[in-house]
């Protein structure tokens, strides 16, 4: 399930729904992206995220099929927000289910690694020196490039 929604989300009620959906699993991991409160150019403000939503769903979509293609996964959610965000405001939520812990966790590193880099998003983050759009770091293509040399 993907959702991508410019409305506040709840993780926890997120996760206890999640889990209703992954009966059977032997193993549940969720990650929660929060905006940051500080930058590398001071006190964050606001993020603004924009995204053009059939390419952005598409793409996310294509994800969950890689993601669920190569882990044995019961089920896999994705949210992710768009709009003005406040330090601290959930940003994105992914949780994977499986049998094993270990299908669970690289699952959802894989997807958030898409998300930080692939996924057609388009950030601006606004701090006390001024606002800038925000862009992937070079340790997070290396963090998306290891799913290509592990051939997992």
């Amino acid at each position: 399930m993907i959702t991508l929604t410019d409305q506040p989300f709840d993780p926890a009620e997120a996760l206890c729904d999640f889990e209703k959906r992954a009966i059977g699993a032997g193993a549940i991991v969720s990650f929660t992206g929060l905006v940051r409160g500080t930058s590398k150019l001071g006190t964050v403000k606001t993020l603004h995220l924009q995204a053009y939503s059939p390419m952005t769903e598409r793409g996310m979509a294509k994800a969950a099929a890689d993601a669920n293609a190569r882990w044995p996964l019961d089920a896999l959610l994705i949210i992710h927000r768009t709009g003005d965000l406040e330090p601290g405001e959930p940003v994105v939520y992914v949780a994977t289910a499986s049998t094993h812990r270990r299908a669970a966790f690289e699952a959802a590193d894989f997807l958030m690694d898409y998300l930080k880099t692939e996924a057609v998003f388009w950030k601006k983050e606004t701090t006390d020196s001024g606002a800038h759009w925000v862009e992937p770091r070079p340790e997070d293509y290396e963090d998306r490039d290891r799913w290509s040399k592990t051939g997992t």
